[in-house]
């Protein structure tokens, strides 16, 4: 993220104070124009006073010689990721934010199998990428861009301050929705959380799997449950899926004797195999079981109207895209947060235990 951005002087104001516009701002700076030897000195004169240093040679040498295309890097295979409702709003607002550059998008993935891609992050021929999803593997993908010397806006993940982010507020999000269960009467919560590595290791969360996470919105969704039911516990999916949900509900409802009265599911598909799984042991959904989804999706054969944090995809992709505007433009690209919202839907009750 880049907390001085909106301090620092651009070429726009440069040219403003020197009383030309952009663009001839732009060719004195390069030498690479008609410009006289008098307006030159007026706008070095003028970015002097200002204290700007030029502009970004790495954006420069983009528009010299771009390719068109911006790399969309997915955590997943694509045709995992085109069954997710949240990865295809966002990359819809990407292309909406793009627009301007007339731009092509090119879909990588990211799952650390080697040879599954004919392009790769290394090689792909990319002016610009943007890194969507909660990835485990985020700062193995960062440090290969940069190694390239490609700009990249991440969407959601722990990026450094070079790198602006497009984030929400995983963690007080989740924490609303907890605390909705507290009002209703939950004492007794697990949580079904979205991989933490990048291995994608499922099970139990133990302590050395949450030292060892490397994926800042499972952290951040599972410290907001925790701020909640400190003592709530629960597993790990191997991805956002509902038969990861599903597989991970069977295990955490499988001793009659202690099953939890409300699970907390880090995303739509994962809370949707949760029901799956409770309807599969003749449970009822609220009355035996309340489940809290996140990201306000429509799920395909869902019969609930689920209680979920519904969370804005179509803008956080349309602001990466914006970002990557900016940057190719020379100009700071500015980090972003938005804000999630509690929908209350049928899947979510009193306890049995307390009606």
């Amino acid at each position: 993220m880049q907390p001085d951005a909106a301090q620092r002087p651009t070429l726009a104001d440069v040219a403003a104070r020197a009383g030309v516009s952009q663009s001839t701002a732009s060719l004195a700076f390069s030498g690479s124009g008609p410009v006289s030897a008098a307006t030159k000195e007026r706008v070095l004169a003028a970015a002097s006073d200002l204290g700007y240093a030029g502009p970004d040679p790495r954006a420069r040498s983009l528009r010299r010689g771009r390719s068109g295309i911006v790399g969309v890097v997915l955590e997943e295979r694509v045709r995992a990721a085109f069954l997710d409702p949240v990865k295809i709003q966002m990359l819809d607002g990407i292309s909406e934010g793009i627009a301007p550059l007339g731009a092509g998008l090119l879909l990588l993935t990211d799952t650390g199998e080697a040879g599954e891609n004919a392009v790769s992050i290394e090689s792909a021929p990319v002016d610009a990428v943007v890194l969507v999803g909660c990835s485990p593997r985020l700062g193995v993908t960062i440090e290969a861009l940069r190694r390239r010397g490609i700009p990249a806006v991440a969407i959601e993940g722990d990026t450094g301050e070079d790198i602006p982010e497009i984030s929400i507020d995983n963690l007080q999000a989740t924490r609303r929705g907890a605390e909705y269960l507290r009002q209703l009467g939950h004492t007794d919560v697990a949580i079904v959380t979205l991989p933490f590595d990048a291995a994608r290791t499922r099970g139990p969360l133990t302590r050395e799997l949450l030292e060892s996470s490397t994926a800042a919105t499972a952290s951040q969704r599972l410290a907001g449950a925790r701020e909640i039911f400190p003592e709530a516990t629960g597993r790990a999916a191997g991805a956002s899926s509902i038969e990861e949900g599903l597989e991970a509900a069977r295990a955490l409802l499988a001793d009659p004797e202690n099953r939890p009265t409300a699970i907390i599911a880090q995303s739509d598909l994962l809370a949707a195999g949760v029901i799956q799984a409770a309807e599969e042991l003749g449970m009822q959904v609220p009355a035996d079981l309340s489940v809290l989804g996140f990201d306000g999706i429509r799920v395909d054969g869902l019969q609930h109207d689920l209680t979920t944090l519904a969370q804005p995809s179509v803008a956080k992709g349309r602001a990466a895209g914006e970002a990557v505007v900016q940057m190719l433009s020379g100009e700071p690209p500015a980090s972003r947060c938005f804000t999630s919202t509690l929908h209350v839907g049928d899947t979510t009750a009193v306890p049995r235990t307390a009606g």
